[in-house]
């Protein structure tokens, strides 16, 4: 894995260069999984908008503690937390500006499926991911303009916000039809929801495969990313319960917001990166998500691991 410091240094070296543009027909597979890529996030995000019951977003909104303590989570702590990684560990800007639009990116439904089996506060969680959907389309380029003008002020590396924001605005429809569906047709909504599920399992090998195939040599991908894909989700679990404790969060509570801070919404991130970098960046960047998308997988399942056998041991004692 090769370890490149600087990204005028690997330009230098060749790297960069290597890839070259896209051939006919790789450019006419590109804009396939393009396409793909965009009606597969819609169907999730509408998905997700099947989960939203009005009633309890509105019990939620009048009583916007729980909710606000996640979302500074969510927008505050994140994507901080991906700048100093990336300053610590010296990575090329363009897998910085990966590891920025993971960590500004919202909740995934990921966080929603493991709160149900740590018995967290599943309004909440429903609720926050929603919410923190809404507002990434505000919230997202905002964070990514303070971060980006940090770390990028003596580089040539150009954010496309139009293209990010053109991507995000178009949710907004999918999001709210799920709401609307599920208001009317709750049955049908919970059917779409599975679906929904499944249908986003399936994103995560698509992308998987794609990388490659369009993007050859982006599994060739330096340590420090590697690193800080493992990292960067446990750091978000543990510093989103931290917050939440001690703010005072009820414990069921702070367990969901740790899981919501931690848990982004990795097929987003995937969508943002195919639809507004060239191929020639996109080889450093893609397969990132797809590391943290596996590790916050894992880090949830050995949370989940912990509930339950501090449960089991609770029980043993009892007896």
């Amino acid at each position: 894995m090769p370890n490149c410091s600087h990204f005028t240094e690997c330009e230098v070296n060749g790297t960069y260069n290597e890839t070259g543009p896209l051939d006919q027909s790789n450019q006419t597979l590109s804009f396939i999984f393009s396409v793909v890529l965009t009606v597969m996030l819609a169907m999730v995000v509408f998905s997700l908008g099947c989960s939203v019951e009005v009633g309890r977003l509105w019990y939620h909104l009048r009583n916007p503690w729980g909710i606000c303590v996640g979302l500074l989570c969510q927008f505050g702590l994140m994507p901080l937390i991906a700048y100093v990684l990336s300053v610590a560990f010296s990575v090329q800007p363009v897998q910085a500006v990966a590891i920025l639009i993971m960590g500004c990116c919202p909740g995934g439904i990921i966080s929603n499926i493991i709160a149900y089996w740590i018995d967290g506060d599943m309004d909440l969680s429903i609720t926050m991911t929603s919410c923190s959907t809404v507002l990434a389309m505000g919230m997202m380029p905002l964070c990514l303009y303070i971060y980006t003008k940090a770390l990028f002020q003596a580089t040539n590396i150009t954010i496309p916000f139009f293209n990010i924001g053109i991507t995000l605005v178009t949710l907004i429809v999918p999001v709210t039809g799920g709401v609307f569906l599920n208001y009317k047709w709750p049955k049908m909504a919970r059917v779409i929801l599975k679906v929904g599920s499944i249908v986003g399992s399936i994103l995560i090998l698509v992308l998987a495969i794609a990388s490659g195939v369009l993007y050859k040599g982006s599994w060739d991908i330096d340590t420090s990313m590697v690193i800080i894909g493992v990292i960067f989700p446990m750091i978000g679990y543990t510093a989103g319960f931290v917050i939440a404790f001690i703010l005072r969060q009820p414990w069921k509570r702070c367990r969901t917001i740790a899981l919501e801070t931690g848990a982004q919404n990795v097929q987003l991130c995937s969508t943002v990166l195919q639809l507004s970098f060239p191929h020639e960046r996109l080889v450093f960047m893609f397969t990132f998500p797809l590391i943290y998308g596996s590790c916050q997988l894992l880090d949830g399942l050995i949370i989940v691991t912990g509930g339950y056998l501090s449960i089991l041991e609770k029980s043993l004692d009892y007896l």
